[in-house]
């Protein structure tokens, strides 16, 4: 058994607040969900899921965990009691918030983008789960929006990085516009019929308020990198259709 692998993220002016986007890689899950799977919702083996949890939990020196239930809409929670990385989610919802720290706020995507926030001071973290029906309903910009009103913060001074998804390239949609419906063409090849979800969270952020120069992004594609994520995508054209879920986590240092 190895340690669940992630990729690290240091907002470059915010050193107190601690970023990783897991991989698959590590853990102790078996196949289809191998093996660093976070999710108790994808028909993994809850021994295994719990064991993966606890050992990142632990590595990353958490005081506790706080995810939610993803249903692919804008509801946020702010500052949520947290619990042990065994516990079963119970909140319904797309956005975790806190002021709190140690407190990991979980996103579990397998495509879908994690989007992680902080406030320049440190003291303010958020955590967002965008699918392309989170782009399509602005979930980035009314995000930073509902961040920023709740703790009296300027979006100016908002830090954002978006961890491994769909990339341009593999973004197909036959059916854009009806999925997305006007504003959103620039954003789609009518050739290749994919579409920029990276770039759509970049605007939707500027948007917002978030300074370019402050929004990051990690280009690694879920759907083309099957070595290193989980891709719902990949595994609906596969024979067996379960997989399991990375996380993106954003705390504020002890």
């Amino acid at each position: 058994m190895a340690p669940v692998a992630f990729f690290p993220f240091i907002f470059p002016a915010v050193p107190g607040v601690g970023c990783v986007f897991t991989s698959r890689q590590g853990g102790v899950s078996e196949p289809p969900h191998d093996s660093a799977n976070l999710s108790f919702e994808v028909g993994d083996d809850p021994g295994a899921v719990r064991r993966n949890r606890r050992l990142l939990h632990d590595r990353l020196g958490l005081a506790g965990w706080c995810e939610c239930r993803q249903i692919h809409g804008d509801v946020i929670h702010f500052d949520p009691a947290p619990g042990a990385p065994e516990a079963e989610p119970t909140l319904e919802g797309d956005g975790l918030a806190t002021s709190a720290p140690g407190i990991g706020l979980v996103i579990k995507t397998a495509d879908c983008q994690p989007l992680l926030l902080a406030h320049r001071s440190g003291r303010h973290v958020a955590a967002l789960h965008a699918g392309w029906r989170g782009n399509q309903i602005n979930f980035p910009g009314s995000g930073v929006a509902r961040f920023c009103e709740t703790y009296g913060l300027s979006p100016a001074d908002v830090f954002a990085v978006r961890g491994p998804s769909l990339g341009p390239a593999a973004a197909e949609f036959v059916n854009f516009d009806s999925d997305f419906g006007p504003g959103f063409e620039a954003y789609y090849d009518r050739v290749t019929r994919t579409a920029d979800l990276w770039r759509m969270t970049r605007d939707q952020l500027r948007r917002a308020g978030v300074p370019p120069a402050q929004t990051f992004g990690m280009d690694l594609c879920t759907m083309t990198r099957e070595d290193l994520f989980f891709s719902y995508r990949r595994a609906c054209a596969a024979p067996v259709k379960e997989t399991g879920r990375q996380a993106g986590i954003i705390w504020i240092k002890k």
